[in-house]
């Protein structure tokens, strides 16, 4: 076997392993924040308060590419091809993240005096502000932890804040530590001590990798990062807008806008959820592809090995949530549940759409495609603004679910083609076959699942069998047609 190939075979070897133990770590901590502590937060503060704050949640993570300037997938990207950069860049990156976060800050304090935020709402989007500081602040010391390719490191370190959160928040809802109901804002403040905590030990993971000398900013270090790091800088802007903005303008546009938003936010939860998978994939590729290509090592069969792994499962979560929302908003939530379910399964139809821009838009990134990406970025804010102010009107936060659904789904698109152009895939029609067929016979396991009947539960609980026995057969169904091929990632595994 040739040189490149088993490299080749390493890579996926790799990523597959350090994928496996990063979605185990994730699976145990992630899921329960989401689904337990952020669900339970929501319904002790009601739709209107969580509302609010899932609104300037999503404000401040807009803002957030002041933060970072582009600089995390800078220097994901520089590290994994060039590790021994790490000391001579950790030192004055450090000292540019403090100075953006200054400016960011500002920023933030500016715009939401113009849009007449009052001192509750100003208070809580500043606090907001430190806190994406301190995400954006871990993402970079992750970056040099995963260009390294210290891959169980950096899973440990990404559960680690919500472990931490996990751990107040149980105090706070359950410990009777309150002699008070629970306000949103115990609730972000439990965020900024988890997400400092983190960044502390973080930082101090990554300064045992380099031979620090002292903290140091130049004039020409500033320059030059900012321009190897602006492109990353505009496509991180652009993406954060037609992915965020759609709370932002419900909350404004609506004269009940912080309640939309709240029943937003509650079809948003477990799309957010499934998202967190998809952002793993994406932080282990990153790298993993920069590194090949930089080789010049084929990386037509790690794209088609890891969209497989991630399209498959998400295609199975968005058509059973058609078939089951009612039931699942109602087993969540307290409040505004037909409405929530009106909305659910229209987002997490988004997950096959995010899923492949994961796939593609990183491969893109770390080819350097950058320009293209910022074009389809820019359309994508075009459309998704466009149809904002046409549908939240009419539909409230159904329309803006709409318009969320057709922007992910045409910029996925547009990023599989440019990935096709750019690398001269060839056109897979036996895989494209193989999905439409696993996405017709879903359809028609969650149609027949809703047809069973049985007396082992209750009837307001049934549901909860035929979807588990839904989602047995749709795997099974995966394995059957070969869409998941166990000898392929077996053979994967054998190498390296």
């Amino acid at each position: 076997m040739c040189p490149e190939v088993i490299r080749n075979n390493c890579m996926q070897k790799k990523f597959v392993t350090n994928l496996a133990f990063l979605l185990f770590l994730n699976l145990l901590i992630k899921p329960f924040y989401v689904l337990v502590v952020d669900l339970n937060v929501q319904n002790a503060v009601h739709a209107a308060n969580f509302g609010l704050y899932f609104a300037l949640f999503n404000f401040s993570f807009v803002l957030n590419i002041i933060l970072d300037f582009g600089i995390t997938n800078f220097n994901n990207k520089n590290i994994a091809q060039n590790n021994h950069l790490l000391t001579k860049h950790f030192s004055s990156l450090v000292v540019l993240k403090m100075i953006l976060a200054l400016v960011y800050i500002l920023l933030a304090f500016i715009v939401g005096l113009v849009i007449q935020y009052d001192f509750r709402l100003m208070k809580m989007m500043l606090l907001l502000g430190f806190n994406q500081f301190l995400i954006s602040f871990i993402a970079y010391l992750r970056s040099n932890i995963a260009g390294l390719l210290l891959f169980w490191v950096d899973s440990i370190v990404s559960v680690l804040d919500r472990s931490i959160l996990i751990t107040i928040s149980c105090f706070l809802l359950w410990g009777n530590v309150l002699d008070r109901e629970l306000d949103i804002m115990d609730y972000v403040y439990a965020q900024t001590v988890s997400y400092s905590i983190t960044a502390i030990i973080a930082f101090f993971i990554v300064l045992s990798k380099t031979e620090f000398a002292k903290f140091k900013l130049t004039r020409a270090f500033t320059l030059m990062i900012f321009k190897k790091s602006f492109p990353f800088a505009v496509l991180g802007m652009l993406m954060a807008c037609y992915n965020r903005l759609d709370t932002v303008m419900v909350e404004r546009m609506l004269p009940n806008g912080a309640e939309q938003a709240g029943i937003y936010a509650q079809g948003f939860r477990l799309l957010d959820a499934a998202n967190m998978i998809s952002v793993l994939f994406a932080g282990l590729l990153l790298p993993i592809f920069s590194r090949m290509l930089k080789l010049k090592e084929s990386v037509e069969q790690l794209v088609k090995t890891s969209f497989i792994l991630l399209i498959t499962p998400g295609i199975i979560v968005a058509v059973g949530c058609w078939f089951y929302a009612s039931e699942l908003m109602g087993l969540l939530y307290k409040e505004h549940i037909e409405q929530a379910a009106a909305i659910f399964p229209i987002l997490m139809s988004c997950f096959v759409a995010t899923s492949t821009t994961y796939i593609f838009g990183t491969l893109l990134t770390a080819n350097g495609n950058l320009r293209e990406l910022n074009l389809m970025a820019a359309c994508g804010i075009l459309i998704n603004v466009t149809m904002n102010l046409f549908l939240i009107p009419r539909l409230q936060a159904e329309g803006s679910a709409i318009s969320s659904l057709i922007t992910q789904f045409l910029t996925a698109l547009i990023q599989v083609l440019i990935a096709q152009s750019v690398f001269k895939f060839k056109i897979n029609y036996r895989l494209l076959l193989t999905i439409i067929i696993f996405i017709l016979g879903v359809i028609l396991i969650n149609y027949f699942s809703r047809k069973i009947s049985h007396c082992v539960f209750s009837e307001d609980h049934r549901w909860m069998l035929n979807f588990s026995l839904m989602v047995g057969f749709s795997v099974t169904w995966a394995f059957a047609i070969r869409m998941i091929n166990i000898k392929s990632m077996v053979r994967i595994l054998k190498y390296g």
